[in-house]
Parts: structure tokens; C-alpha cells; sequence
């Protein structure tokens, strides 16, 4: 706590400084890498800073705490998880459907331990909403921006966001599918179902 102010400190100390900054994304990125490969099952700022080669004071020269760094490894994750998956659908593909089908594949073939540390954060959001509310807060905020752009661009904004919010919970399912069922084979139909639904959209015009 700052006795002056009654506000935690964290990496605020660090703000509007350039070379804060960049330390700042540094830490931020190995211990994204942390999470990625281990999981949030025992994370800690201990563990952080042994994946960091820093100390967990240093951390929280940066970061506001255990959760911050927690939320924020896990934003950054789910970043990295977008933007492969804007790449592939916008670089091979033209129309929305073809978008979500590469899109899919993407999502489908990445590694099932980002997949498991998401829905691991998903899930702890809804345990203890307490403590880990922030790690799905803005879920929705950071993926349904990119399945907007891949709607037509004649759309009206209400209709791509309906449609967007409509691939984004269908999505979601399927992935849970594919971690908990032995082939995976439901959320492959369940997929086809959703191509034909989105395919409908596009034919309407």
C-alpha cells in the first residue's frame, strides 16, 4: 500500500518511462512463456520471478501484485492466440466463412496446453470470482473485435457483432469439446453446423 494515497503501488512506478517500459513487456513476456508451458495451477510471484531471472520485488516494482501479473500474462496469451489466428484467416481466405474455417484449423491444431491454460483461467474466473474475476473479464472484448473484421464490410455494426458473438460462443465450445471428449469428433460436427449457419448469413446478402 502507498500510506500517502491508500492505492497500491505496482508498475505504476514504472509509467511514462520508455526504459520502464520495455522492462516492463520483458518480464511481462517471459512469464507469459511461464504460463504457457506450466500452467496457473501454483503460480506465484516466486515462481514468476525464477521464470523471469528477476526477484518477486522487482515484479512488483512493475506489476500490482500476484493477480495483475496473472491477468496480464493471460491477456498477453490470449494476444498471441489472436494474432495467429487474424493472420491465417485474413492472409488465406476472403469470405467469412472461409475466414472462420481457417480460423478453426488454427485454433484446432495450436497446442493443447495453451488451449488448457485458457480454459484453466476461464475456470478459476468462474470457482472464485473473488480473487480471479479479472482473468476472464474482457475475454469476449479482446476476441470478438477480430471476428468482426472478418464479417463483410457492408454489415451493418449490429448485425457483424451478432454474428461475431454467435462464431465466438460456438467457438468456444468446440474447444472445450476437443479437451475433454477422446476424438474430438463432436466438436468437428458441431463445427460444420456452425460453417452452414455462417454460410446462410453471407448468402442472405
Amino acid at each position: 500500500m502507498d500510506n500517502a494515497t491508500g492505492e497500491r503501488a505496482g508498475y505504476r512506478r514504472s509509467a511514462g518511462s520508455p526504459r520502464g517500459e520495455a522492462r516492463r513487456r520483458e518480464l511481462l513476456e517471459q512469464v507469459t512463456d511461464d504460463v504457457a508451458e506450466n500452467g496457473l495451477v501454483d503460480f506465484s510471484l516466486r515462481r514468476a520471478a525464477r521464470a523471469a531471472g528477476t526477484t518477486h520485488k522487482v515484479l512488483l516494482y512493475h506489476f500490482d501484485g500476484p493477480e495483475d501479473l496473472l491477468r496480464q500474462a493471460v491477456v498477453t496469451l490470449r494476444a498471441r492466440r489472436i494474432g495467429n489466428a487474424l493472420a491465417a484467416g485474413t492472409a488465406e481466405a476472403a469470405t467469412l466463412t472461409a475466414r472462420v474455417r481457417v480460423a478453426w484449423h488454427s485454433l484446432r491444431d495450436e497446442e493443447s496446453q495453451l488451449r488448457r491454460v485458457l480454459d484453466q483461467a476461464m475456470g478459476l474466473a468462474m470457482y472464485d470470482p473473488g480473487r480471479y474475476a479479472a482473468l476472464g473479464r474482457g475475454a469476449s472484448q479482446q476476441y470478438l473485435p477480430t471476428l468482426v473484421s472478418f464479417c463483410p464490410p457492408h454489415w451493418p455494426d449490429q448485425r457483424k457483432h451478432e454474428v461475431a458473438e454467435m462464431i465466438l460462443a460456438a467457438l468456444r465450445g468446440f474447444l472445450v469439446d476437443l479437451l475433454t471428449s477422446e476424438d474430438g469428433s463432436g466438436a468437428e460436427a458441431g463445427f460444420a453446423a456452425l460453417l452452414r449457419a455462417v454460410e446462410r448469413e453471407e448468402a442472405a446478402g
